[in-house]
């Protein structure tokens, strides 16, 4: 579920108060509200979400286990930066596994053609409103279905563990290369039809050139 599904959720149930923090904050900088560089005070946190500041310390001590802040004392959390580094790291991570995902799928279950087309018209339709958050979810869903559909489901959690990291680096690459999500609904298209026709080695090239665009980015490339 989006993070954003969880934390409606949470709020509807009255959770505690850490968790209204940590939702507060990790949805925040998922969204790039809170950008990399952004010092997060203690007082300012626990004013924002209506609570104290001892279940702002325990939520800001998830967030740093999970990456997203560093913490110094008597000062506060410090939102960090997604680096080059990381983004290669993810981006040859998920070469690895998307390209093997896509190549279990073909051919394609009617069942996985239809949610592929039902999340690229999301896509465009949240691209049309300019909603770069929902965009970077749809985006990230799409080629999640594909590996859930693998039928690997020790490969499917690895790979919902960089769910954060690529919502937050979608929205951050939309940010500074808007062309990028014209073309990233075309490029879905294009591994779509290739599912839909069969062709697997087709399917695992549009694949790798979808996903290579990111590493021309980080050497600082335009394509």
């Amino acid at each position: 579920m989006h993070p954003s599904c969880i934390y409606a959720v949470f709020m509807a149930s009255a959770p505690p108060a850490a968790d209204r923090v940590y939702m507060h904050v990790k949805q925040a900088v998922l969204d790039r509200r809170y950008e990399g560089g952004t010092l997060l005070t203690e007082g300012e946190l626990a004013e924002a979400v209506g609570v104290s500041r001892t279940p702002v310390r325990e939520a800001l001590l998830k967030l740093e286990m999970e990456g997203l802040l560093k913490l110094y004392p008597k000062k506060g959390a410090l939102v960090l930066a997604v680096s080059a580094q990381e983004i290669a790291d993810v981006v040859e991570t998920r070469l690895l596994v998307e390209e093997f995902a896509v190549r279990r799928v073909v051919p394609a279950s009617p069942a996985l053609i239809a949610r592929l087309e039902e999340l690229l018209e999301e896509q465009k339709r949240r691209a049309e409103a300019g909603d770069l958050a929902e965009v970077a979810v749809t985006d990230r869903c799409f080629h999640a279905e594909i590996v859930q559909h693998a039928g690997n489901q020790i490969l499917a959690r690895l790979y919902d563990q960089l769910r954060d990291r690529q919502l937050r680096m979608g929205v951050a690459v939309m940010q500074s290369q808007p062309d990028r999500i014209a073309k990233n609904i075309t490029e879905h298209a294009e591994i779509l039809e290739r599912i839909k026709e069969g062709d697997v080695e087709g399917a695992a090239a549009c694949v790798r050139q979808h996903l290579s665009w990111v590493k021309i980015l980080v050497r600082g490339e335009a394509r």
